[in-house]
């Protein structure tokens, strides 16, 4: 036993081996001779007996809709970077964004004595996670944003006002908005954000040109083909989702036009699948890796009894050659590289 060995008090080796060697008030010397031999024993706290006398089982759950998702995969590695760097053990499950899967995940979860969780499949009415927090769980949001619940998400309505001023500059005045879901706040707030700027520059956008569809490429083409299904063809497209905005250049395919030059598309994440593309298509590129670290972060804080307060990460606009037609090289349009606290959202949610 390595107290045996060192010649010291078993609580003053536990307390070094599980990082909390201040409160024991061994000195620097002694804590680098527990530590010593502890390596050379190759030994390794046993997080079970750990979980038993601190009640903490250094465990954290995180829910997302589809880990197959490049971008929710993305914010999945930001968390378990943190979470690593914190000490932390993560595990993740999809809910498939179903309301009674999300509840079943979350309660398998919970009884797996996680200290806390990071969903990234939150709904704006909140209701859920309403009842999460009236249940004392702690929790952070990632991804989406719902209520005024802890969460660390990417400045949507801000990404989609950059895509309106784009637009504008381009002369852009019959527009249509693929908006995702009506569920999720990414959507709500990159449509509104978008709506609001076009607005603001003395475009309405028809009713009849925002359209709801899933965040994948079948979905995007469902809804771009309603919209050029009508008596008259929109000059530029904004898919909320990069994949919906690949559905629409599809579309557009379909019908003989080119995505660049008939029709402008803008889509928004900016996967590394965006530049790829035979027409690159101009995107928002959101810091998910980002948004997954601070939600562990916002997380952490929130375990140790610390206040915290919700993260807006800025995004910027990538301009390529599907809203630039052959301009030449991609241009860089940055948003100010400051995170910012979430202040009051507009109303609406991805």
């Amino acid at each position: 036993m390595l107290a045996d060995e060192l010649g010291l008090h078993v609580s003053t080796v536990s307390r070094v081996l599980n990082g909390r060697y201040g409160a024991t008030g061994a000195g620097s010397e002694t804590v680098a001779r527990i530590r010593r031999l502890a390596q050379e024993r190759g030994y390794r706290p046993n997080p079970h007996a750990t979980s038993l006398r601190t009640r903490r089982s250094h465990l954290v759950g995180v829910l997302v809709p589809r880990l197959a998702d490049i971008v929710l995969a993305t914010i999945y590695e930001g968390v378990e970077e943190a979470a690593t760097a914190l000490g932390y053990s993560t595990f993740v499950t999809n809910s498939r964004d179903e309301p009674e899967l999300q509840r079943a995940k979350t309660e398998m979860m919970l009884s797996r004595r996680v200290d806390g969780m990071v969903f990234g499949d939150a709904r704006s009415d909140a209701r859920f996670v309403d009842e999460l927090a009236a249940r004392g769980v702690p929790f952070v949001l990632t991804n989406r944003r719902a209520g005024d619940h802890p969460s660390a998400t990417c400045d949507d309505y801000d990404g989609g006002r950059q895509v309106a001023r784009h637009l504008l500059e381009l002369g852009h005045e019959r527009v249509a908005v693929l908006a995702g879901e009506p569920y999720a706040s990414t959507g709500i707030d990159r449509t509104r954000g978008c709506l609001d700027g076009l607005r603001e520059g003395g475009v309405d956008v028809p009713a009849a040109w925002v359209v709801h569809s899933p965040f994948d490429a079948a979905g995007g083409r469902a809804a771009a083909e309603q919209v050029l299904a009508g008596p008259e063809r929109p000059t530029a497209v904004f898919a909320v989702n990069d994949f919906a905005a690949i559905g629409a250049m599809g579309a557009l395919r379909d019908r003989h036009l080119q995505a660049g030059e008939d029709v402008a598309v803008v889509g928004f994440n900016d996967t590394p699948l965006a530049r790829q593309l035979p027409i690159p298509l101009t995107s928002v590129r959101s810091p998910v890796r980002e948004m997954g670290r601070e939600a562990m972060q916002l997380l952490h804080r929130l375990l140790a009894g610390e206040a915290v307060q919700s993260l807006l990460l800025p995004p910027r606009l990538v301009v390529r050659a599907s809203s630039a037609g052959h301009l030449g090289d991609p241009a860089v349009v940055e948003a100010p590289a400051l995170t910012r606290r979430a202040g009051p959202a507009p109303a609406g949610s991805r």
